[in-house]
């Protein structure tokens, strides 16, 4: 492994250890880091990733170890939102020159986006899911009934529907090339509006539970959930059926993806490369460090124990790459989950023209409208700074990059 690339931050609670050597860490997410790291049980310390940015609730590219309790707006709401990435035998040479057409096809396969506020009729939900799409789903019912029914207010809106779809913001498919030329697909979504709700719905009780305890917080967001308690266990099933909803999300999403790309005509036959790496970058698990069983809340990171495989993404213009974790214990066994926004959605609308988005994704077969400029890669820190901060956190397999990339 190599040497110890982090800073240490001493705090009024535990310290924070960053891995931010050579990349942008705001003032503000590190005051927001602060009142975090004040928190009593909290285990060992605070660990940021160098794609660290403020988040609402808590800071995005953080790693936090607790023990006895979970803080709901740490995990945030797209609970389990993570990537999928499958490798192909095509080539370079197999891809048409014009790409429109396989966009267009993945377009029409996976519902992405959002119209009609989120109502019936909304392009980014099945209005009636396909057969594969309602076999995944009856996997996964019987357990979201039994959350639905004791908690209620989940169950008020779309769930089926959003099996399968893509979603909104930063999520992307993509069809790449790595070193070698080789195709693979990638894509990035979670679980989508239930998720939304479970995360919503939990966070609300957190905060009306340290109103009534009178438990004064540094920030409210980081109301937490005692382990033990009724709500604890209600919040944990919740949450790991959110997480497993993503996964298969992923995994539809990929197939839909693969076979839209066949059935164009444009490619000639073609097989998998081994398995999908597919993994969370918004969750929590159960992990045993520094000689305790604690809960561990990767908010934009990605779990890169010794020798697993993780997804980290660049923009929508620059270059992402599958590692393979080094097992750091220091990160408690974690990396960035992507590049790491440097500005504000709003902020990149004021600061970048469509002229600015079409010359950023020259050679890309991708959306060049006003409405996808927040997510122009001028928006993002740079992925080769990030990789360089965390060279003790993972090693490169492959570097990628996209020639075709959809956006929600």
């Amino acid at each position: 492994m190599n040497e110890t690339t982090h800073l240490t931050f001493e705090t009024a609670g535990v310290p924070i250890k960053a891995w931010t050597r050579g990349v942008p860490f705001e003032s503000e997410a590190e005051a927001q880091l602060r009142r975090l790291a004040s928190l009593p049980f909290l285990h060992k310390w605070v660990a940021v990733m160098p794609d660290v940015h403020a988040g609402k609730g808590a800071t995005v590219g953080s790693v936090i170890a607790t023990s006895g309790a979970i803080i709901p707006a740490a995990v945030g709401v797209d609970i389990g939102c993570g990537m999928i990435a499958v490798e192909t035998t095509l080539t370079a040479s197999h891809l048409p020159d014009d790409l429109k057409e396989i966009r267009s096809a993945i377009e029409a396969a996976v519902p992405h986006g959002r119209t009609n506020g989120g109502a019936p009729g909304d392009r980014g939900a099945w209005g009636d899911a396909p057969e594969r799409v309602q076999k995944a789903w009856a996997l996964l019912a019987p357990a979201y009934e039994a959350i639905v029914k004791e908690n209620p207010t989940i169950g008020r809106g779309t769930s089926i529907g959003h099996l399968g779809t893509l979603g909104t913001g930063n999520h992307f498919i993509e069809v790449c090339l790595d070193e070698r030329d080789h195709v693979w697909f990638m894509l990035h979504s979670g679980s989508r509006g239930v998720g939304n709700r479970i995360g919503s719905h939990f966070i609300d009780l957190a905060k009306k539970d340290m109103k009534r305890w009178f438990i004064n917080l540094p920030d409210a967001d980081l109301a937490y959930i005692p382990d033990g308690s009724e709500t604890f266990g209600s919040y944990w099933r919740a949450l790991a059926w959110a997480q497993e909803f993503a996964r298969t999300n992923r995994a539809l999403m990929m197939e839909a993806t693969i076979m839209a790309a066949r059935k164009t005509g444009l490619l000639p036959p073609f097989e998998l490369v081994n398995e999908a790496v597919n993994c969370h970058h918004n969750y929590v698990s159960k992990e045993h460090h520094f000689g305790k069983d604690v809960w561990v809340t990767r908010k934009g990171a990605v779990r890169a124990g010794e020798g697993e495989l993780g997804i980290i993404p660049g923009s929508m213009g620059a270059k992402s790459f599958i590692v393979r974790g080094l097992g750091n214990r220091e990160s408690f066994c974690s990396c960035s989950h992507g590049a790491g926004r440097k500005m504000s959605r709003a902020a990149a609308k004021r600061a970048f023209t469509l002229e600015d988005h079409a010359r950023m994704t020259a050679g890309i077969e991708c959306r060049k409208d006003e409405d996808v400029i927040d997510e122009t890669p001028g928006a993002y820190k740079s992925i080769d700074d990030v990789m360089e901060a965390q060279r003790d956190l993972v090693e490169v397999v492959r570097t990628l990059r996209q020639v075709v990339c959809v956006k929600g």
